[in-house]
């Protein structure tokens, strides 16, 4: 990188046009058009049903957000708090799944995982008597455990033998689904004198506390996810074992030469994508139904998928992703009041999920630059030196500052930069 006269420090210009270029070219842009299209798209098909989209929407934002309707504040404030409950499992089941991702394994298993996570929670809960505090934590930690052991299946196979892990994965998750129906219909999982395919309630122990009385329903499980999504930042920026994760997904020829073990990385990150699904079962075992039953999966763990997906698999952006997605649930179930079917939330979901999947073409439709990796921090320095803005004066830079991983490639306009 040849050292140029001009190193004068950077103004607010400088500044605000280094936001603009490394904005266009973000990932995250590109998820956020996603979304404002999907709405352009829904509302199209809400006014060919007849129903009025300005309704729709408003029914939407009374379910999800905030209720000027309501009888009194709480049931006005009550909405948020749906969303950030439905957001729960959808956010541990997004940064599981997103952890996979970011090492290039795709855990299709998700449903299954959470499943086992579920019924070890609930086994804990319902069958032990501990104090209050304690019961809640080993009731956890045995979903989490339970998460782990299943999703270890698939990453140790992996490992070993190079099985596919989307075919293996999604294999699991029929195998858990059957299990699940046959151990509901054990006298040890029922409900004593009864023979219906559900456990025992969890004891109050073990239940996630409640945050806020009736009529809200948000729990401790908020929290949960908050300090998750804390525990993703850390163990995949700042650990390790996170950096040999990001080698191994960025380039696991690369990462072998440097004598990283991946099989070793693949079967641990399978390990730990689980124990982030099963605490989500957990979750729902211990505060979202209290129980465990033949539909405690639901969609959550193919829902996550698409959480993590326009989360770009980072911590930060899964949680503000489950956090829409579970305000589409909770705004859903209003929105029927407008004549429109609970399914348009599915065709939001969807499209957002193709566009995410196809960022070239969002990017066509907007006329947007090429992506690239480009930090604001690197284009202003490069800016204030008089450097152009190209794949070798970023490497140089990056070399430069002794940054772990020196993202070039993507400056030259490759859309495979936005992971």
């Amino acid at each position: 990188m040849a050292k140029q006269e001009n190193t004068g420090k950077a103004g607010i210009g400088t500044w605000l046009k280094g936001m603009v270029y490394t904005g266009l070219r973000s990932g995250w842009l590109v998820s956020v058009l996603a979304v404002v299209i999907a709405f352009l798209i829904g509302a199209v098909l809400i006014a060919m049903t007849g129903a009025s989209v300005t309704e729709a929407y408003y029914n939407m934002f009374r379910g999800a957000i905030f209720n000027p309707d309501g009888r009194t504040f709480a049931y006005q404030i009550k909405p948020l708090t749906d969303s950030l409950f439905y957001a729960i499992p959808l956010i541990l089941g997004g940064l599981g799944l997103a952890f996979g991702f970011r090492a290039g394994l795709f855990n299709i298993g998700g449903a299954g995982q959470l499943i086992f996570g579920a019924l070890a929670a609930a086994w804990v809960g319902f069958n032990y008597n501990m104090p209050p505090v304690v019961h809640t934590l080993v009731a956890l930690l045995a979903g989490i455990v339970a998460g782990a052991l299943y999703a270890s299946i698939a990453g140790i196979l992996k490992a070993r033998t190079g099985a596919n892990e989307v075919i293996v994965t999604i294999m699991l998750n029929s195998i858990a689904g059957l299990a699940l129906s046959y151990i509901l219909l054990q006298p040890a999982w029922q409900v004593p004198g009864t023979n219906f395919p559900k456990t025992p309630n969890v004891a109050d122990s073990a239940a996630l506390t409640p945050l806020l009385p009736p009529p809200f329903k948000l729990h401790a499980g908020i929290i949960i996810a908050i300090l998750a999504t804390i525990v993703f930042w850390w163990l995949l920026e700042r650990s390790t074992f996170g950096f040999e994760v990001r080698a191994v997904g960025a380039n696991p020829d690369a990462a072998r030469t440097a004598g990283i073990s991946v099989g070793k990385v693949t079967a641990l990150t399978m390990i730990v994508s689980g124990s982030f699904l099963g605490l989500a079962g957990a979750n729902e075992a211990l505060g979202t139904i209290g129980y465990v039953s033949g539909n405690v999966a639901g969609n959550v763990g193919f829902d996550a998928i698409t959480v993590a997906l326009l989360g770009r698999n980072k911590p930060i952006g899964t949680f503000f992703a489950g956090l829409l997605f579970g305000a589409f649930k909770a705004g859903g179930y209003i929105m029927q009041n407008a004549g429109v079917p609970i399914d348009m939330i599915l065709i939001l979901q969807s499209t957002i999920v193709l566009l995410i999947a196809a960022p070239a073409l969002v990017r066509w439709l907007f006329r947007l630059p090429a992506a690239n990796n480009v930090t604001l921090r690197q284009f202003v320095t490069l800016q204030e030196r008089g450097l152009e803005i190209t794949p070798a004066n970023v490497k140089a830079l990056a070399e430069e500052r002794g940054d772990e991983e020196p993202k070039v490639d993507a400056v030259a306009g490759s859309e495979g930069g936005e992971r």
